[in-house]
């Protein structure tokens, strides 16, 4: 990844205003940072049915030993509907892309279970700047002994081993690789290298204003979801589903919704839902 000295700069001055009480305006924290979503978005009208939920999605979610700050996350998230949504089960090989501090990471290990692996996938920006020690300590759970952890840049996000899988999930990321200078075309088509054939890569993201394109994903952490669609497209995969569940018919779209900036509208972007199928 080769980085400006400005954007260097600039990404530094904005964790070190992060960790304040006051976010910079323009703040470049990526969404892994998982303080507290607090409230839900309303339903979109004419939102999608309920989705069907395993039972080992019930039990993943409403596990006694999640910790208190994972279940303040679920509000905004949605995870039961998440895992439903994309297809994760017992027994899977899966990967969560820009895992963070591994809030999605643990509910896919648990859906997945003993006999199903996990690639938990951040890269030296995040670790350094945001996660290194969430991201330990969430790894030295029991409950995420499956997990596999995995420090890649995301031109290539998964080591060579990570074949076949069922599914690659990024959640609340992919604008983030804008302004990081991601090859993305490099990445989207590693990501189908590493599926099976029928598998899954899915998307959630910050929904942009129509015409915004990736202008935005820096500014207000947002991108339009039709470039995202064209991107991913592009690399040979296919749109099998487009998800209601997380969508907000009231957000106006023009405010920064990365997780320090977003204060008490945390949780309440509209966000698109992709799944893309490898054919």
């Amino acid at each position: 990844m080769r980085w400006t000295r400005a954007i260097t700069l600039l990404s530094v001055v904005a964790v070190l205003a992060g960790c304040g009480s006051a976010p910079a305006p323009d703040s470049t924290t990526p969404d892994k940072t998982e303080t507290k979503d607090t409230t839900a978005p309303p339903k979109a009208d004419g939102a999608e049915a309920k989705i069907g939920i395993s039972a080992e999605i019930k039990a993943a979610v409403n596990a006694a030993d999640r910790s208190d700050d994972d279940k303040a996350l679920d509000a905004g998230r949605h995870p039961d509907e998440m895992l439903a949504f994309f297809g994760i089960a017992p027994n899977m090989n899966v990967a969560d892309l820009a895992a963070g501090f591994g809030y999605t990471t643990e509910l896919f290990a648990r859906t997945v279970g003993p006999n199903g692996k996990v690639y938990g996938q951040n890269n030296k920006f995040v670790l350094e700047k945001f996660a290194e020690k969430g991201w330990t300590d969430r790894l030295a759970k029991p409950v995420n002994k499956n997990v596999i952890r995995v420090n890649r840049e995301f031109d290539e996000p998964l080591p060579p081993e990570a074949k076949d899988l069922d599914a690659v999930i990024m959640v609340l990321f992919y604008h983030d690789t804008v302004w990081q200078k991601t090859d993305r075309e490099k990445m989207n088509k590693s990501i189908f290298a590493a599926l099976k054939s029928g598998g899954v890569f899915g998307i959630i993201d910050h929904s942009g204003r129509d015409g915004t394109g990736v202008t935005e994903a820096q500014t207000l952490h947002r991108i339009e979801e039709k470039v995202v669609r064209e991107e991913v497209e592009k690399a040979g995969f296919k749109l099998a589903a487009s998800g209601q569940f997380m969508k907000n018919a009231a957000d106006t779209r023009d405010w920064n919704a990365s997780p320090r900036a977003a204060a008490e509208k945390r949780g309440t972007s509209d966000r698109f839902v992709l799944k893309f199928v490898k054919p």
